[in-house]
């Protein structure tokens, strides 16, 4: 048989900003194995094409031969058609950051067509810049746009999703069948105008469909439809993570007419093994989870003797074939940390895979994407972050882990402070302990800008029942930690928890008010809870209180499960008023108001101390002890020292201005050792001194070396750079 070729595709949409990394993780395993691969978004290749004069001309032509039955905003848009063709491209040529010069042109009166987004934006806040400006009118331009795409010509479409009615409700596989069944709208005819295209200019054997999302099956299955129905030889797979949460159980033999094969959990062992089967290396009952249709029923094959490849066989992911400049800045929001996710190309890596914790009771903890945890070496991880600056130019990365473990993120902090290596990071963490303010201050010195984090419910009782880990005191000084070495810190947040009664989310609620009323938070979203089929909740509800209710397992997906609580209600008025608070504290509106005012019901007023966040805060004690497990680390220049009368002045330029310090001449000896033994060095040939160490040199008795510590000297060399970690 003849090699295989394989062809990766992102069906829409995910982010319009970066492809999303699941592709670029398997091309570059693929190529690792010596397997021809090839990658594309369609997403953002559907987009382009909507969003250009030709695009748009067609659906204006499409909408006004339905001019009847539209809403007035159609109506009003319809009427502008020129205005509107005549911008777009400068628009799209704006945000993907090729027309610079556009910026003053776009912000005078009468470029823009004015559609229903801008209504009653006549005056800028003083939150967004004169920078943001044409950004955020570009942005609006297109989410009319969308807006007016959905109401007349494909009512699936929309800027960050496709069709997810669709998925959220496909216990049944009839519903995405009847969609199917129906002709094609503009939009899936331009997503199959380029799937065409890439058919033909690759010629794959295998084209494998990742979703990730819900947001993406609608378009996969259009896609395989397509080929089957145009290039019935090409094998189809799909996977992603929607597969892997919603999938486990499919039995449909139906589902088969489309793809011919499903992928659990990590993509790269199941690719592999099919790309051996179709050269004809491995039989079909010998795939590793994957399901298939034989003699019209569903088989799932896991060879067992097909094990993981470890995080250091995986290959370094490669973005060859997705074309980064065609992305789109959209401006959605001006909060600093919401930008992360839909502004500028970040490539995408793993810390660690899996969940080091893995107890959550809301969590997928028993799959494999959460309950495999394995670290990849500093090293190997270090290796990718050269490769990909070197493929792509770009020094920004988004570590994608469920929850990097603190430990791994020093070592990789330390490692890129060594190497001299400059990059922007962030990337998803839990409120542990573990994260000192020392730590914090290494992170941020090695590029880290942001974190994100699962804090839940803000409540103790609730935290302890689903088995989080932390407290909400904790998740303040972990947050508080980082907010002083100038990270930003996102929150996810939960309500509607079993057993959580609304006495309990509207505490909730007054702590993630002064939460980001002392800057501890920048961003945050409000999640209802679902319980979920593979979670600890959904495999024992009545454990948990709750009862379940449905959706009937009908062959096709299964994930969220709809409940009862046995003991408390969430009504959907209390959602509402979490969003509406939330909206506002993104924009630093609203931080002193009542939170009750929020809500269209009456509440009883929280029970949580107007001063908790700053009493927690003003208790942080944080003594320097002989005694505590940390290596010294000096973010500093090699310091330098002079003894003009017999008193020793050191000199320290580090993360601060520069300092100098005077003190005995054994000591200051003493000091300018340590910091040259702690110093970031590019080749370290050992490791960091030990407090323990630094005690037993000291000039002096132990006693003394716990004063030393508590004195003015060593608290100006702390400030200026010298960590504890």
């Amino acid at each position: 048989m003849s090699r295989a070729k394989v062809l990766l595709l992102i069906p829409p949409l995910t982010q319009l900003n970066t492809p999303y990394p699941s592709t670029a993780y398997l091309t570059g395993f693929l190529h690792s194995q010596g397997v021809a691969c090839e990658q594309a978004d369609l997403g953002i290749e559907m987009v382009l094409r909507l969003f250009s004069r030709a695009g748009l001309a067609r659906v204006f032509n499409l909408a006004r031969k339905q001019n009847g039955c539209l809403p007035d905003e159609a109506h009003w848009m319809l009427e502008r058609e020129d205005h509107y063709l005549d911008i777009i491209e400068i628009v799209i040529a704006f945000l993907q950051g090729h027309r610079p010069d556009a910026a003053t042109m776009l912000l005078r009166p009468g470029v823009l067509p004015q559609g229903p987004r801008f209504a009653g934006k006549t005056r800028w806040s003083r939150s967004i810049s004169e920078e943001d400006r044409p950004k955020r009118w570009g942005t609006m331009l297109i989410e009319d746009l969308a807006d007016f795409v959905q109401a007349t010509v494909s009512p699936h479409f929309a800027l960050s999703r496709y069709a997810e009615h669709i998925a959220r409700s496909a216990s049944s596989f009839d519903s995405l069948l009847s969609a199917l069944a129906q002709p094609p709208t503009l939009t899936d005819e331009l997503l199959l105008d380029v799937l065409d295209a890439h058919l033909h200019r690759v010629h794959p054997t295998l084209v494998g469909l990742s979703v990730p999302f819900p947001g993406n099956l609608y378009g996969a299955f259009r896609m395989a439809q397509a080929i089957k129905q145009q290039h019935p030889n090409i094998a189809v797979a799909l996977g992603g993570g929607y597969a892997n949460t919603e999938l486990r159980r499919v039995n449909n033999p139906r589902v088969f007419d489309y793809v011919d094969f499903i992928t659990l959990d990590d993509g790269e062992r199941p690719l592999l093994s099919l790309v051996e089967h179709l050269e004809g290396r491995r039989p079909r009952a010998l795939l590793c989870r994957t399901f298939y249709r034989e003699r019209d029923r569903v088989v799932y094959a896991n060879d067992p003797a097909a094990a993981n490849f470890t995080m250091e066989q995986v290959g370094c992911p490669t973005y060859r074939g997705l074309d980064l400049t065609r992305y789109l800045t959209i401006l959605d929001s001006t909060n600093p940390m919401h930008r992360l996710w839909s502004e500028g190309h970040w490539n995408k890596l793993t810390v660690a895979h899996g969940c080091y914790w893995k107890q959550c009771t809301f969590c997928d903890v028993g799959l494999d994407y959460i309950g495999r945890y394995e670290m990849t070496p500093t090293d190997r991880l270090i290796e990718q972050i050269v490769q990909l600056i070197e493929e792509t130019g770009c020094r920004r990365f988004h570590f994608v882990d469920e929850a990097a473990p603190p430990a791994a993120l020093k070592s990789l902090a330390l490692g890129l402070l060594e190497r001299k290596i400059a990059i922007a990071w962030w990337g998803n963490i839990r409120f542990e302990e573990a994260f000192t303010p020392d730590l914090c201050r290494l992170l941020a010195a090695s590029g880290c800008i942001a974190v994100t984090a699962g804090l839940e419910a803000a409540s103790d009782r609730l935290l302890k029942k689903m088995k989080k880990g932390i407290t909400v005191d904790q998740t303040a000084l972990v947050a508080d930690a980082f907010r002083k070495a100038g990270i930003l810190v996102h929150a996810y947040l939960m309500y509607g928890c079993p057993s959580e009664t609304i006495q309990e989310t509207i505490d909730s609620h007054e702590r993630v008010r002064q939460l980001f009323a002392a800057g501890l938070i920048q961003s945050a979203f409000w999640h209802r809870f679902t319980a979920t089929a593979h979670s600890p909740v959904g495999l024992a509800p009545s454990a948990h209180g709750l009862r379940i209710l449905g959706p009937s397992f009908q062959g096709f997906a299964e994930n969220d499960l709809l409940h009862k609580d046995k003991v408390a209600a969430t009504p959907d008025w209390l959602g509402e008023g979490l969003r509406r608070s939330m909206l506002n504290y993104l924009e630093g509106r609203g931080l002193t108001l009542d939170v009750r005012k929020w809500f269209d019901h009456a509440v009883s007023r929280p029970r949580v101390s107007k001063t908790w966040v700053g009493s927690v805060i003003n208790r942080r004690t944080t003594p320097d002890d002989p005694a505590m497990e940390r290596r010294t680390v000096w973010l500093g220049d090699i310091p330098t020292y002079r003894t003009p009368n017999g008193r020793s002045h050191v000199r320290l330029s580090g993360m601060a201005k520069e300092t100098t310090i005077a003190l005995p001449q054994g000591q200051a000896r003493w000091l300018v050792a340590l910091l040259e033994q702690s110093h970031i060095e590019q080749k370290r040939h050992s490791d960091y001194p030990h407090i323990r160490e630094a005690a037993e040199s000291f000039p002096g008795n132990r006693k003394s070396f716990s004063q030393f510590l508590r004195g003015p000297v060593w608290k100006k060399a702390r400030a200026a750079g010298l960590l504890l970690v």
